[in-house]
């Protein structure tokens, strides 16, 4: 059923946005790999609901739970399951739907794949689905860190405000300094009006997540359908809202010539092969080449909009549906630890591949 993701590194999701709680099974993460619940806390603190006046209301801790896989501090091996409970959910918010299909939700496309579907927040197919991968993503980043590969996203844009510097220029440190998430303090001011303009409207606003991995060995990526960009891509684009990936140079890069594009090698002072440019985004032929990776992904605005708008029921009749309850105006910031799990749980899968490639 596709609830699974991963290799070697393999996690597989449970559970329901109005159900008793998320979880998810980690399996071949190796032993003795530093984990603190701590850690896994503190990324699912940057994700959970209410943490801010641009996020959407409902007050979930989002206190894991770490059952087993863990001992004294280290992995052991063993799977890994981590659990959070819901605590607030208000499942007649979505009474008025439990018939009809509101625009652009997974609503009737569930019901033509099973006949059947959970209306309560959109059941399975909730974002809040990705609390799950977000504890996951914790483990990967703890055995990212032990090979000294870092992985950070920030919001590049929202609507039509845009960071107009690449991720070379701006001050990664400062991602969290604001609600934005954003490293540019002036672009997240304008960033944050341009959500509050949408929520005060009663609409929605999209916009674009930048992630950059530094510290890979060259190397990781498998030929010919496990590319680097491709395992990438079908993590990024298994996120809900997510409709566009481009890694490195991406669409930009069509505009140039080939004499331009290219990145030429060269050996450095310590004997390190390099690339002078990096257009490629850091893989050449699907496997990474020691350069940083860089990807942008595009987020559409959110689908639940707090006025009327015309559907159908199960039916087939014509209504005018409304949403209700507690709903993000702009999942932006909230996205930027779901990316950056999923970027850790692909890097850790490949890099436990590769070391199983050669002697």
């Amino acid at each position: 059923m596709a609830n699974s993701f991963g290799t070697i590194f393999r996690i597989t999701t449970f559970g329901e946005s109005h159900g008793v709680g998320i979880g998810v099974i980690l399996d071949g993460c190796p032993a003795g790999v530093p984990l603190e619940a701590s850690a896994i806390q503190a990324a699912l603190d940057r994700r959970r609901p209410g943490q801010s006046a641009l996020t959407t209301p409902r007050q979930e801790a989002d206190r894991v739970q770490v059952q087993s896989g863990v001992f004294e501090g280290l992995t052991t091996g063993t799977p890994i399951s981590l659990f959070i409970a819901n605590a607030d959910q208000r499942s007649d918010d979505y009474a008025h739907i439990a018939g009809a299909y509101r625009p652009s939700h997974a609503d009737y496309t569930y019901d033509a794949k099973y006949g059947r579907r959970d209306h309560r927040g959109g059941g399975r197919s909730s974002a809040r689905e990705t609390a799950a991968r977000v504890a996951a993503g914790a483990v990967a980043a703890a055995l990212l860190a032990h090979f000294g590969i870092e992985v950070k996203a920030y919001v590049s844009a929202v609507g039509e405000v845009e960071v107009g510097k690449s991720y070379e220029e701006l001050d990664l440190s400062l991602i969290d300094s604001n609600p934005v998430r954003c490293p540019d303090p002036e672009a997240a001011a304008r960033m944050e009006a341009r959500i509050r303009a949408a929520q005060a409207a009663h609409d929605t606003v999209g916009g674009v997540v930048t992630g950059v991995a530094t510290g890979l060995p060259p190397g990781l990526g498998e030929p010919v359908f496990d590319k680097l960009p491709a395992v990438l891509g079908h993590a990024l684009l298994s996120i809900n809202a997510v409709k566009g990936f481009e890694f490195g140079s991406g669409f930009e890069g069509t505009k140039l010539p080939g004499s331009r594009h290219n990145d030429e090698f060269y050996t450095d002072e310590t004997g390190r092969v390099r690339t002078r440019t990096n257009h490629s985004g850091g893989s050449q032929g699907g496997i990474s080449n020691g350069q940083d990776v860089y990807f942008r992904v595009a987020f559409k605005p959110v689908a639940t909009l707090l006025q009327p708008q015309q559907t159908i029921n199960q039916a087939g009749e014509a209504v005018t549906l409304a949403g209700r309850g507690r709903h993000d105006a702009c999942v932006l910031p909230r996205a930027v630890p779901i990316v950056e799990a999923m970027t850790q749980l692909v890097l850790a899968d490949l890099l436990l591949r590769a070391r199983a490639n050669r002697l």
